[in-house]
């Protein structure tokens, strides 16, 4: 059975992105966009916080071009990960942007 994994979100950066450097050179950023949603039973708005992962060119452009508070339209698909922490097993679920 086929597969689809996009995301498309618009919403506004809680922080302004800082750019960072792998070891091997490669540019990344990672930062957190706020998207509002309508709650059913009430006119309410909930946010929800969501974990954005950028790469190379894409991440140096987000890098040069936003910051906090400045709405952002990402494109992209969810990726999970784990890690160690002290033993204890640790999950993420992000957003890798294809496109911003």
């Amino acid at each position: 059975m086929a597969s689809f994994n996009k995301v498309i979100l618009l919403g506004y950066l809680t922080e302004t992105p800082e750019l960072k450097k792998t070891q091997s050179g490669v540019s990344v950023t990672s930062f957190r966009i706020g998207v509002s949603r309508k709650v059913v039973k009430d006119a309410d708005q909930k946010t929800d916080f969501i974990n954005i992962i950028c790469w190379r060119e894409r991440a140096e452009f987000v890098c040069r071009n936003f910051t906090k508070g400045n709405a952002i339209l990402v494109c992209g698909s969810l990726q999970t990960r784990s890690w160690l922490d002290n033993d204890v097993k640790r999950y993420t679920t992000e957003v890798v942007a294809d496109e911003v």
